[in-house]
């Protein structure tokens, strides 16, 4: 790699990008005593929020490797974002994980994730996002084995999903270098004229190999499979960070939207909330909803525009809190009662009145009820499917097909989370006596709560982060957060879902587990594979096995060539002599002939 560098703008905060701090204090946790570990981690994601808000905006770092133009960290408003996000809630998974008794290999782990997905998320070409995104595929996959059992399994299935994930996306990349010249995002100095993936198939490639990191049905099934396996804290980083690294890549590489990816999105919010209603693992349903929820970012990612856009990143940085939230108090409910199956618990809101409130509002933070982060979020995204679609064919009762999906998706999100509520903390009583969270996970969640509420209630804040102002003047349709119209619905779509899941309930208690793609195609690859590698093993034993005994002739035929002639023509009184000098002129004639094959050739 080439030692020059060039940096703009902001002095020694572009000297040392922040991934490069955060593996360094990765493999200090793991090395210092277990609370200095911690603490430093701590201490570190919140000196990484600081760099996040401090650098200015255009700030990058720029470097050569392999002879190609790299810049291995770019500061726009979308990178910031997602750094702040990332950096927040870093801070409060750290601190839970310490207070859930997590082993300090295992925080090292989740730290040096944390530092490839901030790798990620600020790369300003496709070479140095490719690299880090393969890093991120790596460091979770390691996240996972490191709690062993039925982890291991799910780590193995993980890891071929994003292995697969990032191969496609590199075909992808090198097939717009051919097209461009350059890895460069555009919006760097130097970047191409045209910015994202190249169309065609480098475009179909990437929506795919992408598609699988954010969920794409179909493609979704690595999710709750293995989010629900390893340690609680484990699974508060794994929410946060792949899905929405997926995200933020689905926007570079379609800048200007998609019709067919806003409609995957508008599908997954559907088929995620559906499936989660199913579930009764709490972690698994938990994991079905980040599906759904990712569908609205992907929707507003397809759809293009500012307005759809900002929709798209403000539901990341909400997301990435309440979700954070949900999978905290879940955690606490299984570190207190060890169980994870909601038919098994009920009436804990007595015995654990912190975890309930902090359930309650991430609950109404992710179902969009007004006056929390998940109500602003969605109807940035929501008026964003109105506008854009309601002229076009697929538009119908003064709405669109993509905001009926998405509206769709929000009824079953309020029915899955009443459903967790009312068997975890309200319905019945648990039998035994629970504590309730500690100290250190009660101030991780009520933290993370009182965010959720904040930006739900003071809005501009959250606008100030965005990458574009929703609420411009210069925008065709500006948003505006609590109208009328915009609480009617989000009350609306909360007592529908509140009848739905009365109406289901008993029918939904007798269901078994629902099957899922998976339970094709799972076996499908591992009797495949097996037969693959036992075909292959058996015709080498079989090819093995004719060649030592032609070999074993052939030997046999040589050492005594008088008896196999015999043998073979039944004569008894055959006799092989010759002389010296006619056997070397035989010989002679031999490699004649072979030197004269050779040199034909």
């Amino acid at each position: 790699m080439a030692t020059a560098l060039t940096t703009v703008s902001a002095g020694a905060l572009t000297a040392v990008p922040p991934v490069v701090v955060l593996l360094a204090v990765a493999i200090l946790v793991v090395l210092l005593p277990r609370r200095a570990g911690h603490a430093l981690g701590v201490g570190a994601s919140a000196l990484t929020l600081a760099w996040v808000w401090t650098v200015p905006s255009g700030a990058y770092l720029q470097t050569q490797f392999l002879g190609f133009d790299a810049v291995l960290f770019n500061v726009d408003q979308f990178s910031r974002l997602m750094g702040i996000i990332f950096a927040l809630i870093g801070i409060v998974a750290v601190l839970y994980s310490y207070a859930s008794e997590a082993e300090s290999t295992q925080t090292g782990i989740a730290l040096s994730y944390v530092a490839t997905s901030f790798g990620a998320v600020f790369a300003g070409d496709w070479l140095t996002l490719i690299f880090f995104w393969e890093l991120m595929a790596v460091t979770s996959t390691l996240l996972v084995w490191h709690y062993k059992g039925k982890a291991i399994r799910a780590g193995y299935r993980y890891a071929i999903f994003h292995g697969i994930s990032g191969t496609l996306l590199m075909a992808a990349i090198l097939q717009t270098y051919v097209a461009k010249g350059t890895f460069l995002f555009a919006s760097v100095p130097g970047g191409p004229e045209v910015a994202g993936i190249t169309a065609g198939l480098p475009a179909a490639l990437a929506a795919i190999g992408i598609g699988v990191n954010v969920g794409f049905i179909g493609l979704h099934t690595w999710l709750p499979d293995t989010y629900p396996r390893p340690h609680i804290a484990a699974s508060v980083f794994l929410c946060v960070f792949t899905t929405k690294t997926g995200v933020y890549g689905m926007y570079r590489a379609f800048p200007e939207g998609s019709l067919a990816i806003a409609y995957m999105g508008g599908a997954m919010a559907v088929f995620g909330a559906t499936y989660a209603l199913f579930q009764n693992d709490m972690r698994r349903l938990l994991s079905y909803h980040i599906q759904s929820q990712v569908g609205y970012m992907i929707a507003g990612v397809g759809i293009g525009g500012a307005l759809a856009q900002a929709g798209a990143f403000a539901h990341v940085f909400n997301h990435i809190l309440y979700k954070g939230l949900l999978f905290m108090t879940a955690g606490v409910v299984i570190y207190r009662t060890g169980e994870e199956n909601l038919e098994k618990l009920g009436g804990l809101a007595r015995q654990m009145p912190i975890t309930t409130v902090a359930f309650t509002i991430a609950a109404l933070s992710i179902a969009g009820f007004p006056g929390f982060n998940g109500f602003v979020s969605k109807g940035i995204v929501l008026s964003a499917s109105h506008y854009n679609f309601i002229d076009g064919p697929l538009a119908f009762a003064d709405r669109t097909t993509l905001e009926w999906l998405l509206l769709l998706g929000g009824v079953g999100t309020f029915m899955s989370f009443i459903k967790f509520g009312y068997y975890a903390f309200f319905h019945g009583s648990y039998d035994g006596s629970v504590l309730d969270a500690n100290r250190g996970q009660s101030i991780a969640m009520l933290s993370v709560a009182a965010l959720c509420i904040y930006y739900g209630v003071v809005d501009s804040a959250l606008f100030a982060l965005l990458p574009y102002d929703v609420t411009s003047a210069a925008l065709e349709h500006p948003y505006t957060t609590y109208t009328v119209d915009h609480i009617v619905e989000g009350m609306a779509l909360a007592v529908v879902g509140l009848i739905g899941f009365a109406t289901i309930k008993k029918p939904l208690s007798k269901l078994g587990r629902i099957p899922d793609v998976d339970t094709i195609y799972n076996p499908t690859m591992f009797y495949g594979s097996r037969g693959l590698v036992i075909g292959v093993t058996e015709l080498w034993a079989d090819v093995d096995n004719i060649v030592m005994k032609a070999v074993s002739s052939a030997k046999q035929v040589g050492t005594n060539p008088q008896a196999f002639v015999q043998r073979v023509t039944g004569i008894d009184s055959v006799t092989l002599r010759t002389g010296i000098g006619r056997g070397v002129f035989l010989l002679t004639v031999l490699v004649v002939v072979a030197l004269a094959v050779l040199l034909m050739n």
